[in-house]
C-alpha cells in the first residue's frame, strides 16, 4: 500500500506545464489585440464620411469642466493602466485556480464590447473624435455615430468589476449583522440583484455625468423627461440609461454569486444544461457569454425604442465637436438652428423608425435656439 500511496498520478508531471502554456497563449493573444490596436489607432475626424471640410483645428464651442480636452489623454492612458492591472490580476487568479469564474466573467464582459458601435446609434452617444478610436469606415465600427474609441475596452470593470464585488461586500456586511431568518439569507439572490440595482444605477449616473463634463462623449439626442440638463451640450439621460444598464449589470453579478456549496450560479447551469461536460471552464465561458450578450441586446432594444418613437427630440446645444459634422439622423439640430453641414449615419432608414431616412427639414427663421450666438 506504500508503493501505491507514493506513486504520482500520470497528471501531475504535465499540469503545470500545460498550464503555463496556456497562460502565455493568452498573454501572446493580448499583446497581439493590443498591437493591432496601437496599429490602426487613429485620432481626429478623418473619414470624409464625418470630417467637417469647413473647420480646422479643434474648436470647441462650449467649454468643459476641464477645460478643452485637458482629461482626455489622462483618461485614456488611466484605462490602459487600469485593464494592465486587470489583466495581471486575471492571470494570477487563474494560475492558482484554472477556469476561476470571476476570471471567466471578466472575459465574457470585455466579449460583449463587439456590440458597442450598435449601443451607441441606439441612445445617440456620440464620442469625441479626439480619442484614440478605430477606422472610421470599417463596417461594424461605422454604425456608432462618430467614432468608436478604444477606452470601451474597459466594460468588464464597468458591468463587472465594480458593481458585483461592491454589492457582494454591502450583502455581505448586512448578512452579518441580520439573523438567518431574514430576507437577504432567504433571498441572496434577490437581494443581490437589488443592491446591483442601487449600486450599478449610481455608479454609472457618476461616471456618465463625469465623461461628459470632461468632453469625452455626449448624448446628441436624448428624451427631456428623466434625463438631467436637458438641451444643453451636458444632457444626460439619467432614468434611461442608469436603469438600462443594470440590466446586464444584474445577471453578470449574479452568475458569479457563489451558494454554500461554493460554486457560482453560472457553474450550476453549466451542470444543468450539459454543456461541454469535458470542457467545465469553456461552457461556463460560453454560458455567460451568452447571457450577458442577450442582455445588452435588451438594453440596446430599450433605446432603439425610444429612437424609433421619435421621444428624443432634445438636442445637445451647441453641437460640441465641429471638426465633425453634426450627427443629426432626425432632423431636430436643423430644427433649432444648428449651423451644418450634418450628416444622418447608417441604421437611418426603417431601424429608426423612418423608412425613407433623415426628413426634409427647414431652419427656423429666427436663428433658434441652437442657432450662431444663441447657444
Amino acid at each position: 500500500m506504500a508503493t501505491g500511496q507514493a506513486l504520482p498520478s500520470s497528471a501531475t508531471p504535465t499540469a503545470a506545464p500545460r498550464r503555463l502554456l496556456t497562460t502565455a497563449l493568452w498573454l501572446a493573444f493580448v499583446i497581439g489585440v493590443l498591437g493591432a490596436i496601437a496599429y490602426h489607432a487613429r485620432t481626429g475626424a478623418v473619414s470624409p464620411r464625418i470630417a467637417n471640410p469647413e473647420v480646422s483645428g479643434v474648436p470647441r464651442p462650449v467649454e468643459f469642466r476641464w477645460g478643452s480636452d485637458f482629461p482626455i489623454q489622462e483618461m485614456q492612458w488611466g484605462t490602459v493602466g487600469m485593464m494592465a492591472l486587470l489583466v495581471a490580476v486575471c492571470v494570477r487568479a487563474w494560475l492558482r485556480r484554472p477556469g476561476h469564474p470571476n476570471v471567466l466573467m471578466v472575459l465574457a464582459a470585455t466579449g460583449i464590447v463587439w456590440q458597442d458601435p450598435i449601443m451607441n446609434w441606439a441612445p445617440y452617444a456620440v464620442y469625441n473624435p479626439q480619442l484614440w478610436h478605430w477606422p472610421e469606415d470599417w463596417p461594424l465600427v461605422s454604425i456608432s455615430p462618430t467614432v468608436e474609441p478604444f477606452v470601451v475596452i474597459g466594460y468588464a470593470a464597468f458591468y463587472f468589476v465594480v458593481p458585483f464585488f461592491t454589492s457582494s461586500w454591502i450583502l455581505r456586511g448586512i448578512q452579518a449583522r441580520a439573523s438567518v431568518d431574514s430576507f437577504v439569507w432567504r433571498r441572496p439572490l434577490l437581494s443581490l440583484g437589488l443592491l446591483l440595482f442601487a449600486m450599478g444605477f449610481l455608479f454609472d449616473a457618476i461616471l456618465e455625468i463625469f465623461s461628459i463634463h470632461a468632453g469625452l462623449y455626449v448624448y446628441s439626442q436624448v428624451m427631456p423627461w428623466g434625463s438631467l440638463f436637458a438641451g444643453t451640450t451636458f444632457q444626460f439621460p439619467l432614468i434611461w440609461e442608469s436603469a438600462l444598464v443594470t440590466v446586464v449589470m444584474i445577471p453578470a453579478g449574479i452568475l458569479c454569486h457563489r451558494d454554500d456549496t461554493g460554486r457560482t450560479r453560472a457553474e450550476k447551469l453549466v451542470q444543468r444544461f450539459r454543456w461541454l461536460p469535458r470542457r467545465p471552464a469553456l461552457g461556463t465561458f460560453l454560458m455567460m457569454f451568452a447571457i450577458l450578450n442577450v442582455a445588452y441586446f435588451a438594453y440596446g432594444a430599450g433605446f432603439a425604442a425610444i429612437r424609433a418613437a421619435k421621444l428624443a427630440t432634445a438636442v445637445a446645444c451647441p453641437w460640441p465637436f465641429p471638426e465633425a459634422k453634426v450627427y443629426d439622423p432626425n432632423g431636430f439640430y436643423e430644427r433649432e438652428g444648428q449651423s451644418g453641414p450634418f450628416f444622418e449615419g447608417h441604421w437611418n432608414g426603417w431601424m429608426s423608425g423612418q423608412p425613407s431616412g433623415r426628413p426634409d427639414v427647414e431652419a427656423p427663421p429666427n436663428g433658434g435656439r441652437c442657432g450662431p450666438g444663441r447657444a
